[in-house]
């Protein structure tokens, strides 16, 4: 399962622990935006919720470097 760059950026800063707001600031798009991409992700991983789909991404791709 492959992520657009955008959504791996904004799974990777959730991933980080930052809210909606600050990814929202920090990729300055709007909040709902992240939200919108934030459903696409769950729903692309079959997740639960965010976490989940962190936890998912991570089991997929062990390589994935968040730090």
């Amino acid at each position: 399962m492959k992520l657009s760059p955008t959504k791996l950026k904004v799974l990777t800063l959730v991933a980080k622990g930052f809210t909606d707001k600050e990814i929202s600031q920090q990729l300055q798009m709007s909040t709902r935006t992240i939200q919108t991409h934030l459903n696409s992700i769950v729903l692309a991983l079959n997740a639960k919720n965010r976490t989940h789909a962190v936890a998912l991404y991570k089991h997929y791709h062990p390589k994935w470097d968040i730090f």
